[in-house]
């Protein structure tokens, strides 16, 4: 862990530190790339994890929506850019160790590729994994693009 967050930890209530000593003391992992968990502002309701790099990151807290790194693309990924399903940054919080996110966000629609609301839609219990949720809008229609014209 890093001095800066060694010295938040005994930080008094309402201690401002500049932001740019915090994000540069982030703890990305060997891939350049730390977890962001997603969360509806005002429900609480856990949506997504996804990964962001340093600019990601950055331009997320600049822009106010959110923007991960694409693992499988290579790129960043600007939530809702294909599927119109946008999430706008209403708070951001590191964790206490400085590698891992929390997102407090707006989401419109579902935040999930399947058409769900939240990604978290398979229960673990009793020995089965039990489906909780039906999509909110099926995944063929979430990413077919609007015909040419239209």
């Amino acid at each position: 862990m890093t001095d800066t967050f060694k010295q938040l930890e005994r930080a008094a209530l309402g201690t401002r530190t500049p932001l740019d000593e915090v994000l540069e003391a982030v703890r990305f992992n060997d891939d350049g790339l730390i977890p962001a968990i997603a969360q509806q502002h005002d429900s609480g309701e856990v949506l997504m994890m996804a990964w962001m790099n340093r600019e990601a990151l950055a331009e997320t807290l600049a822009t106010g929506r959110v923007c991960y790194w694409s693992r499988s693309r290579g790129k960043l990924w600007r939530k809702g850019e294909s599927s119109g399903q946008q999430q706008h940054l209403r708070g951001a919080c590191l964790d206490c160790d400085g590698d891992t996110l929390l997102l407090q966000v707006e989401q419109t629609g579902p935040a999930c590729h399947t058409g769900r609301r939240s990604c978290f839609y398979l229960a673990l219990e009793n020995g089965e994994a039990r489906i909780t949720s039906e999509p909110l809008i099926d995944p063929e229609a979430l990413y077919r693009k609007p015909a040419e014209g239209r």
